[in-house]
């Protein structure tokens, strides 16, 4: 437009960051000097960042956002092209990919005469090949195995202690090939945490997700946060799945006790001084530790030098209200030669153990 221009952005109560305001505010300023039917852009959402030459960019969130715009009773989004897979996730409303603005102001009747831009990619490291690890794997440990099953079958939290290379990773990181599928609304859910957390989404996953932060995690890290749009942690991002904490034992007591309300609530609130957001933090904690710091303690062919003052600050690591919020304490040894090369219980079968155990539960609960 020719003239000046005042864009207001409501409620001015709530702080607005990010890039995804791009092409509404470009649309409603041509609006104002191009025949484009008000009626139409009164029940169409534009999301999506402008670049200098015209193109649409993908931003963070676009599944959520595309699900409040069907909430809020809108018809149609625009999104970008790169953004159109995740967008078409949502039911109940159209969904139109565009490549540049003037890509957008065609779709509106106008004849902008805006050279085609070329469409930007969508970023390369979002939903990676979801890989399939087989319970079968885990040989020679069938009293864990089985109790890796019932943890699955009742949702139960499970401490592992063991030394290391008894498998406490290994277990772990099968639990969520042995959960049921994710139903329409936990799928839907998970995708949008990870297009919150900045991911490109293209399919739904049925897959629960599997969460396993570093033990130097801070506590940000874990609960979510940022300084001035709310990102979602690691305890968000295993919701309606898996959140491994190996090494627990190293992680610090801060971050250890940020587990507690999550564990009783199923959710979690992140207070910052800008806002304050709400997450789901329904998941399924697995903690795995050494028996002392060395990890040699209980072996027959290794040597703990550990301390005994040592050995109990280590194991008072993890506070009585914590471990009151785990249902399972499983002890692990090392296993040695065994002549079978996988396991008697696959990844399969056990899933359908798992399911049908929840349905006899379902059953007896109704």
């Amino acid at each position: 437009p020719s003239r000046r221009l005042t864009v207001n952005l409501s409620p001015a109560s709530l702080p607005k960051h990010g890039s995804g305001f791009d092409l509404a505010i470009a649309v409603a300023a041509l609006a104002t000097q191009l025949p484009i039917s008000a009626d139409a852009l009164i029940r169409t959402a534009h999301i999506g960042e402008l670049g200098l030459d015209g193109r649409l960019r993908p931003v963070p969130g676009i599944l959520p956002a595309v699900m409040a715009a069907a909430r809020a009773g809108l018809e149609t989004v625009v999104v970008p092209r790169a953004s159109e897979d995740e967008a078409a996730l949502v039911p109940g409303i159209t969904v139109v990919g565009a490549t540049s603005l003037g890509d957008v102001l065609s779709r509106h009747g106008i004849d902008a005469r805006i050279p085609e831009a070329d469409p930007v990619d969508a970023s390369a490291d979002g939903d990676a090949a979801e890989e399939t690890l087989d319970l079968a794997d885990v040989v020679g440990q069938d009293e864990a195995v089985a109790a890796v099953l019932v943890a699955a079958a009742g949702g139960h939290h499970l401490l592992m202690t063991g030394p290391p290379g008894a498998g406490k990773t290994m277990l772990a990181r099968r639990l969520p090939g042995i959960l049921p599928p994710l139903d329409d609304d936990a799928a839907l859910s998970a995708a949008s945490i990870r297009s919150l957390s900045g991911s490109a989404v293209t399919h739904l996953s049925r897959i629960p997700p599997f969460e396993a932060p570093h033990h130097s995690a801070s506590a940000a890290a874990l609960v979510g946060g940022g300084t001035r749009a709310p990102r979602p942690g690691a305890i968000v991002r295993a919701s309606e799945g898996v959140l491994f904490l190996d090494e627990a034992a190293e992680f610090a007591t801060t971050v250890l006790d940020a587990l507690r309300q999550p564990l009783e609530s199923g959710r979690i609130t992140v207070h910052r001084a800008g806002y304050t957001a709400s997450f789901p933090a329904r998941f399924q904690l697995v903690l795995a530790t050494n028996p002392c710091p060395c990890g040699n303690r209980g072996l027959r062919d290794a040597v703990c030098e550990c301390p005994s003052q040592a050995i109990r600050r280590y194991q008072n690591r993890l506070s009585g209200p914590l471990l009151d919020r785990v249902d399972i304490e499983l002890t692990l040894l090392r296993v040695g030669r065994v002549p079978e090369a996988r396991g008697a219980l696959d990844s399969t079968r056990a899933r359908a153990l798992v399911v049908d155990a929840r349905n006899r539960a379902a059953r007896r609960l109704s």
